[in-house]
């Protein structure tokens, strides 16, 4: 059985982007949630986890090891079918994987400026030149994906998919910090957030009883 070792699900916003892709894949799978900076996550980073420098989400599937988001999704996505992360269409298939690239590689003030925390909602605020350029691109390639690719579903390209659970942890960020959006950006984030698998990560992250000062405003 696949077996994936996760942060707190309060505050590891790659850690839910491999979990939401374990449980896209449909596959039967164990989690194990170590609480970040901890003595368990310090020992974890010098034991199974040594082979990634102790990053999470990290994925075994036997004695395979898998890490980082984006190669876990890849790695699912051939084990479990890629019809269940990737549209059908090749033009689109080929927008989504670069909507999962851009995301993996940019948005800098985003991930600076707006910590994840998916336990709390603090009210808006000015944002930094780089903040508003990163809310500004987001806004354009969710619109662009929803209005060119998305009639089939709630989603960026449809069906709920990789691009959306690369995604998720972003349009966390919008609701934390109450960022502002268009009208097809409000919809979708709110298709995301009712989304059985993002709802069940929310509710795991509110349960949870750990609270990490530096992640929290």
């Amino acid at each position: 059985m696949l077996k994936l070792i996760i942060g707190n699900k309060a505050y590891s916003s790659w850690s839910q982007r491999g979990w939401l892709a374990c449980k896209q894949s449909g596959l039967p799978f164990d989690e194990q949630v170590v609480p970040m900076w901890s003595p368990e996550w310090e020992a974890l980073k010098t034991g199974v986890l040594a082979q990634s420098a102790g990053k999470v989400p990290s994925l075994f599937d036997d004695a395979l090891f898998v890490w980082d988001s984006m190669a876990i999704i890849m790695y699912l996505s051939e084990k479990a079918g890629a019809d269940k992360f990737w549209p059908a269409d090749g033009t689109a298939r080929a927008t989504a994987m670069s909507y999962c690239a851009e995301m993996h590689s940019s948005f800098q003030a985003l991930r600076n400026e707006c910590s994840s925390n998916y336990r709390r909602h603090y009210p808006a605020a000015p944002m930094s030149e780089g903040l508003a350029a990163d809310v500004a691109r987001i806004t354009q390639l969710w619109e662009a994906a929803r209005t060119k690719y998305g009639a089939g579903g709630d989603f960026l390209f449809g069906a709920f998919g990789a691009a959306d659970i690369m995604f998720a942890p972003v349009l966390g960020r919008f609701l934390t910090y109450a960022l502002p959006t268009t009208p097809i950006v409000k919809t979708y984030i709110e298709a995301v957030r009712a989304h059985p698998f993002v709802a069940e990560w929310y509710a795991a992250a509110e349960a949870e009883s750990w609270v990490i000062d530096k992640y929290e405003q």
